[in-house]
């Protein structure tokens, strides 16, 4: 289907884009949507060209494999991942609010006793712990299976928001806290010279940009940002732990960041309310793209 006003074309998911021209000698590096939505999922025609799914990210870094949150786009993910074979990869979460974790117990990988997992969560210390919560989540009667039903080779990581993490040779995670309530991390992932931030979810202060994010997206090339309102709704939702896209806007270019991916769609935004915010965010800063399913972008 034909992209609408503001967007660029995606990719198959069950096909792999080849590298950007002239950056041939570096290793691929990209991130792929598989969940876009915000708070709760949205099947249907009306939300089609943009998806339904809540929050997932795939980031290839070379033969590295990252995955930001596992709402329910994990699942159609997960079954992607099986044409694979043995995995061996990385689940980092913003947090564990249940439209971020839901798809946890259907993300196949997890399942195959020849994979390798490593989950991390920076905003539950030192109330929590990461096994704990997801304990509570998998619980009857809320969920038939603790989290010990998967099979695969996995470990649970607790860090605390600010710190920066290799979880893989060459590869850099710097993260930061997000205003967002009970907790949330933003992450930048750095690889080979290249950036790709993931500010989710989280609430700007009227007038006074947040510091902690302008700081994570200083300079980057790619922003995916909450953007769950417009400057015009965000009134009758202050204290819900989201931002606009105007925002995002004013943040980027305080940062002299390089593109903008707004993301976290409110399920009340359809396909045409999302082709209207997609023409206007265009319009005010050049480059900038909507999040739909099987969108890849590369720095």
């Amino acid at each position: 289907m034909a992209p609408g006003p503001g967007m660029t074309r995606g990719f198959d998911f069950d096909t792999a884009p080849g590298p950007t021209p002239g950056v041939s000698e570096q290793q691929d590096f990209f991130v792929r949507f598989w969940g876009v939505r915000g708070s709760i999922a949205c099947p249907g025609d009306s939300h089609r060209r943009y998806g339904g799914n809540t929050s997932c990210l795939e980031v290839r870094c070379g033969a590295h494999l990252l995955v930001f949150d596992v709402g329910t786009g994990a699942r159609v993910l997960g079954q992607a991942l099986l044409g694979e074979g043995a995995l061996n990869g990385d689940v980092f979460l913003t947090h564990t609010h249940l439209d971020h974790i839901v798809g946890l117990p259907f993300f196949d990988p997890l399942f195959d006793s020849s994979s390798r997992f490593h989950i991390w969560a920076g905003h539950l210390l030192p109330s929590l712990t990461l096994h704990q919560t997801l304990s509570k989540f998998m619980m009857a009667p809320l969920f038939p299976v603790p989290p010990e039903i998967f099979c695969c080779n996995i470990s649970f990581n607790d860090f605390k928001a600010g710190e920066t993490l290799t979880p893989r040779p060459g590869v850099r995670l710097r993260t930061a806290p997000l205003n967002h309530p009970n907790g949330a991390t933003g992450y930048r992932i750095e690889f080979e010279g290249r950036s790709i931030c993931y500010v989710t979810d989280t609430e700007h202060v009227e007038g006074r940009p947040d510091e902690n994010v302008l700081d994570l997206i200083d300079g980057a090339d790619i922003v995916i940002y909450d953007c769950t309102y417009t400057d015009e709704e965000f009134p009758r939702y202050r204290t819900w732990g989201h931002s606009t896209w105007q925002e995002g806007v004013r943040l980027c270019d305080r940062a002299q960041a390089g593109q903008l991916v707004i993301f976290h769609h409110d399920p009340r935004h359809d396909d045409a309310a999302m082709d209207r915010i997609a023409a206007a965010a265009a319009k005010a800063r050049p480059g900038t793209v909507v999040a739909r399913e099987g969108l890849v972008l590369r720095p």
